[in-house]
């Protein structure tokens, strides 16, 4: 080699090369840039190339391309490292009349479709060692749609998995004890045979960006979500801990863009609780706290049981349902009768177990009761029980935070078992048990009312259904035959005294309601005198 034609080399500081400046300068662009002003050279040349994409061994390729007339064997395993750098040196120029680097890559690339599976993955694999430049290129993003039209084809036409994993490799455990649990297996296996493949080598970002393929190939959103799940649990194993935040974000984004019906709820907690111990960032913990709201009729007790956070002067976290309970009733469309009611029996339980926690303020404690709208309950017999516990453990309470947690109750969605529970309980204020009795009262009297106005519709009806009978008997029955009402006569006579024996069993409850509800009041107020002069073990 000439020595004005030398050309040394250093590539990301690894390893030195020597070449013939003109031979690579006719097929690097980037090169041939260096020299271009460059007109007489009598000494060596150095160039230096910093951060070359594959490094050393991708240096090499490239030279052999330069060497061997623009041509080289393009293999799964070495088109993601031509391609980068053919970008990075600027290889896009015909020599000679072939094609260069890039446009030989580009065509390789473009034919991933034949590919094996082992060949979309070593490629893949490969792809994401090369960021950023591989992302400027789009060639992970081309891994991925290649990756995801396999799959799609796989799902569709239900031909035989090509990789090697098998169900229980890939975390999925089924039962086999039944014809119908084998066809669930086989079923489940040939829509997630993929999972341990991908999770394995994927980087965070890449999970990303194959969600967003999966979406864009209307891929099924169930399946996405669980690989999507299955990626943090098996990546969690060898992770630190920032490996760990960077993961759990991904996954908060990559579900994020899914369809939340097709997200399990359950799962969505199990993220949760992992992510409150990873400080990560606002924005994913909000969508988190979204997505999980919005499905919070889905939830049971025991998700609602997260800690609260360091510093926080009760046991659970309040503050986050009364979070995930405002997420639920600004869901688009409305909540829903059904789910609401769904959501407020969970509330109510839930009410009910944070109460004996004697660090639960009064006003967090009101804001849980408050948190739904009235309609979403039909009885108030379990926030009763709630209020009962609480009151009992907070026995410091002042008399004004007392009246403003009885004053949350409804009393006329109380039961009448709780009703004369609470005539007797000395933790609530007597006017409690007065508004008790008199929602009982107007109840019954509402009750009586109706029941008054049904026996004179019956009545009514039962009137022009006889005069009815009559009509059609004298004008169809023919003169001298016998029609026998006797029996429809007794039905009525039946129903119409059974009626009124409701009526009066009812108009007894009512009276015995007012007399109880006087010998209560003024027991009740005998005994709150008598124990301020007493002490507690006494009276």
């Amino acid at each position: 080699m000439d020595v004005c034609c030398a050309l040394e080399v250093d590539v990301n500081g690894e390893q030195t090369f020597f070449v013939h400046k003109d031979i690579i300068s006719s097929y690097c662009g980037k090169i041939r840039n260096l020299f271009y002003k460059s007109k007489d050279i009598t000494r060596n040349l150095k160039v230096i190339l910093h951060d070359f994409p594959g490094g050393p061994e991708t240096f090499e390729l490239v030279s052999r391309f330069c060497y061997n007339n623009g041509k080289i064997s393009i293999t799964p395993y070495n088109a993601p490292h031509l391609l980068c750098a053919a970008h990075y040196m600027e290889m896009n120029e015909k020599v000679n009349g072939f094609e260069n680097l890039l446009e030989q890559t580009e065509r390789s690339i473009l034919e991933f479709k034949f590919w094996s599976w082992q060949d979309f993955l070593s490629a893949l694999k490969s792809s994401q060692k090369l960021v950023p430049i591989s992302s400027s290129s789009g060639l992970i993003k081309k891994c991925l749609d290649s990756v995801v039209a396999r799959l799609v084809y796989t799902n569709e036409t239900g031909s035989s998995c090509p990789s090697i994993s098998s169900p229980e490799s890939s975390g999925i455990r089924l039962s086999t004890d039944s014809k119908s649990t084998e066809s669930q297996r086989s079923g489940l296996f040939r829509s997630t045979w993929w999972f341990e493949d991908l999770a394995t080598i994927l980087t965070p970002n890449s999970v990303k960006l194959l969600v967003k393929s999966m979406i864009q190939h209307k891929f099924d959103h169930g399946v996405t979500g669980r690989f999507v799940f299955y990626y943090q649990k098996s990546r969690f194993i060898t992770a630190n801990v920032n490996e760990k935040r960077e993961i759990t974000e991904a996954v908060i984004e990559s579900l994020c863009l899914l369809d939340q019906n097709a997200i399990s709820c359950k799962n969505l907690f199990g993220v949760l609780r992992v992510a409150l111990n990873l400080n990560i960032r606002k924005i994913c913990k909000d969508g988190l706290e979204h997505m999980i709201g919005v499905q919070l009729d889905q939830a049971t007790l025991d998700n609602l049981f997260i800690p609260s956070p360091h510093g926080s002067h009760y046991q659970y976290d309040v503050d986050l349902v009364l979070l995930l309970v405002k997420y639920f009733l600004a869901r688009k469309g409305g909540p829903g009768l059904p789910k609401l009611k769904s959501v407020a029996r969970l509330i109510d339980s839930y009410v009910t177990e944070v109460a004996p926690d004697p660090r639960l303020q009064p006003s967090k404690f009101m804001a849980l009761m408050k948190a739904l709208p009235e309609s979403a309950r039909d009885s108030y017999d379990e926030i009763y029980h709630a209020v009962d516990i609480y009151l009992r453990v907070h026995s410091r309470l002042s008399d004004e935070e007392k009246t403003s947690i009885c004053d949350s109750l409804d009393y006329n969605k109380l039961s009448t078992e709780s009703i004369n529970h609470l005539t007797q309980n000395d933790k609530f204020p007597p006017k409690f048990a007065t508004s008790a009795l008199e929602a009982q009262q107007l109840k019954l009297e509402s009750l009586f009312c109706s029941v008054e106005l049904q026996k004179r519709r019956d009545t009514m009806k039962n009137d022009e259904r006889h005069e009815q009978v009559v009509m059609y008997a004298e004008q169809v029955v023919p003169d001298g035959a016998k029609v026998d009402f006797v029996n429809e006569n007794e039905k009525m006579r039946a129903h119409l005294e059974g009626m009124k024996w409701r009526v009066i069993e009812l108009e007894k409850v009512c009276k015995k309601m007012q007399t109880q509800m006087t010998k209560i009041l003024k027991s009740k107020l005998s005994r709150q005198s008598s124990a301020k002069s007493l002490p507690r073990l006494c009276s």
